[in-house]
């Protein structure tokens, strides 16, 4: 039978997402493996002291440290690099060491840095808390509206960062507009990329400068590593990140990569499931007695669909939802759960339901709660790999339970 195909490229970079992340980036030893080599060692050795000499002064490619790099991490930087589109990844130990290696890198004392409140409780640490400290003046604005973004402008202003979806609200900030804004000025942009994946949301294809993630969430996916990641140009690689990743080291392991490298082969898979059964629960809620508001980026009522349409290729598997009957409601229904489990976790496989203003929101405390529209019925919660009728079923009786008991 004649094939008429285009023959496959030897560059990965051609290649679809799916196969990208099953044989992107493989370094095999001389034994042949197929499944990527374990790595797990400090140091490496040297055929000769010109050698090593040769590698501190780049002019010998090689490995020199596993605190600057290594073969596994290397591996799973490059898997992921080129899923994103990238110049270059660095992995970190945690996604909070990615955010703070981002921000901390290039500004400096006496800088101005611009973010959306809407952000993880330890991500609005970083600026408003550590970045001050440091000399490092900061805004806190409503991320939505890009004539909030320009407002905040001051002479001095060297960054933008903001999460799109945000945690816990899912607020949604227009990655072009703010990227565009931040290039006329000069600004660096970092997007936190982590609720919608690389799967269903690209920032640098919108103008951002660097993006963001915490590999302990989705791209593990099953609670077990934590990990991190920066995507950004070769230019701010050079200029900023890499000497700031090699001197202060917040390396990955190379156990946590050599997992998280595994897991990427099924990313696709797991998101696309999770987001098929994410839609139907997000739907099966609204309609619930006793759920004053639901959120989710797959529904046509969240109130920026129009930016989720153009930057978005799906839903993603977080909603957020209210109870009617504030703390003592939400409570009784997390207590009521029998399949899905209460942690402040997210992108696993198991189904996870928290309470943000008792948990990952407590400490910003009530004022800023309020202006983020936290409220103490609300909900977070993140969709597994369990059976969608399951899943609804448990949350309709959880929410009975928490309007009867």
């Amino acid at each position: 039978m004649a094939n008429d195909k285009t023959p496959v490229s030897a560059d990965p970079a051609s290649w679809s997402p799916e196969t990208q992340l099953v044989h992107g980036g493989v370094m095999r030893s001389q034994f042949g493996e197929t499944s990527e080599a374990l790595f797990l060692t400090q140091g490496f050795v040297y055929n000769s002291a010109e050698q090593a000499e040769a590698r501190f002064k780049n002019e010998d490619p090689g490995f020199q440290y596993s605190r600057f790099s290594n073969p596994t991490v290397s591996m799973f930087e490059e898997r992921l690099r080129l899923l994103e589109g990238a110049e270059v990844c660095r992995a970190a130990a945690t996604g909070m060491a990615a955010v703070t290696a981002s921000l901390l890198c290039f500004l400096k004392a006496g800088d101005h840095i611009v973010a959306a409140r809407a952000m993880f409780g330890s991500c609005r640490y970083i600026v408003e808390t550590l970045c001050p400290r440091f000399g490092i003046s900061m805004t806190l604005i409503d991320g939505r509206d890009i004539e909030n973004w320009q407002a905040a402008l001051r002479p001095n202003t060297r960054g933008f960062f903001f999460e799109t979806p945000a945690n816990p609200t899912l607020d949604v900030v227009d990655i072009a507009a703010v990227s565009a804004l931040g290039r006329e000025h000069g600004i660096i942009t970092v997007v936190d990329n982590v609720f919608a994946t690389p799967m269903q949301q690209r920032p640098l294809a919108y103008g951002a400068d660097v993006v963001v993630y915490s590999a302990t969430k989705h791209i593990d996916g099953q609670g077990r590593c934590l990990g991190g990641a920066v995507l950004c140009s070769e230019k701010f690689l050079t200029d900023h990140l890499q000497d700031f990743i090699r001197q202060t080291g917040p390396s990955l392991s190379p156990f946590n990569a050599w997992v998280m490298l595994k897991s990427l082969e099924t990313l696709p898979i797991r998101v696309r499931a999770q987001t098929e059964t994410a839609a139907r629960v997000a739907d099966g809620l609204a309609g619930m007695t006793g759920i004053s508001r639901v959120i989710y980026c797959g529904r046509a009522d969240h109130p920026q669909a129009d930016i989720i349409k153009k930057q978005m290729t799906g839903g993603g598997q977080m909603i957020a939802f209210e109870v009617e009957g504030g703390k003592e409601a939400a409570f009784k229904l997390q207590n009521a759960l029998k399949i899905i489990k209460i942690s402040n976790n997210l992108g696993d496989s198991k189904s996870i339901i928290t309470h943000p203003p008792t948990t990952t929101h407590y400490r910003i405390g009530p004022e800023a709660r309020a202006e983020l529209g936290i409220t103490d019925g609300m909900l977070r919660l993140s969709i597994g790999l369990e059976n969608a009728d399951d899943l609804a079923a448990d949350l309709e009786a959880a929410v009975k339970a928490a309007r009867t008991s």
